[in-house]
């Protein structure tokens, strides 16, 4: 595995906290995808990229227990958001001696296998702790953030904790303060970061699943 400099001090986290409520309920990570799970094809991609994988996940986790990963819950209640996802899986790797994680979101199963690589390499070369994911459509000068992908630092965790206390909700309102930096990842056949939120969402990502980015 080379993700970059001590890359066995970074832990992945997928995030997979939210409530499904445009698929209906349950779990979106479950649906099955070309005769796997979504959840399945996060931890295909993610797992050559990190040392260790957790997922971000409410409710009972016997459900994921065919999955070989952690399954750590959010640690405030309320379904806050990603950022309470972020702030969970900021504790565990605490706990658990990495320095810091990346987050994936757990219904997008075309990510990048240079996520890690990429944001790793950005941090490398700038003064900020947190990079997050952003892409460019073609013939469009707007960029678009993709804030469930970046890495973020452990020593930012009570920093993180105050903020959700305070009201806070939206990633970059909290990452902006802290000086983020955005990296730019191509869209070529497609969406890298294209999620599945309805079933027409899964029926185009059942049709683009041989044309994932390599």
């Amino acid at each position: 595995m080379e993700v970059g400099d001590n890359a066995f001090l970074t832990a992945g986290v997928i995030l997979a906290g939210g409530l499904a409520s445009r698929m209906g309920g349950g779990d979106k990570t479950l649906l099955n995808l070309k005769g796997k799970t979504i959840l399945q094809h996060v931890i295909d991609r993610l797992s050559p990229q990190v040392d260790k994988i957790v997922l971000n996940a409410n409710g009972n986790p016997k459900r994921f227990s065919k999955y070989p990963i952690v399954v750590i819950p959010d640690n405030i209640n309320g379904f806050l958001g990603p950022l309470a996802g972020v702030l969970a899986g900021l504790d565990w790797a605490e706990e658990n001696g990495f320095h810091r994680i990346v987050t994936v979101a757990g219904d997008t199963p075309f990510f990048p296998v240079t996520l890690v690589d990429d944001l790793l390499a950005a941090l490398r070369n700038s003064n900020s702790k947190i990079a997050l994911a952003i892409t460019k459509p073609s013939k469009s000068k707007r960029l678009i953030r993709h804030p469930t992908f970046g890495i973020w630092p452990v020593d930012l965790k009570e920093d993180l904790r105050k903020s959700l206390a305070d009201g806070v909700r939206k990633v970059v309102h909290w990452t902006e303060k802290h000086n983020h930096i955005d990296v730019l990842f191509e869209k070529n056949l497609h969406d890298p970061f294209f999620n599945v939120n309805t079933p027409h969402d899964l029926y185009i990502a059942k049709n683009k699943i041989n044309l994932e980015v390599k």
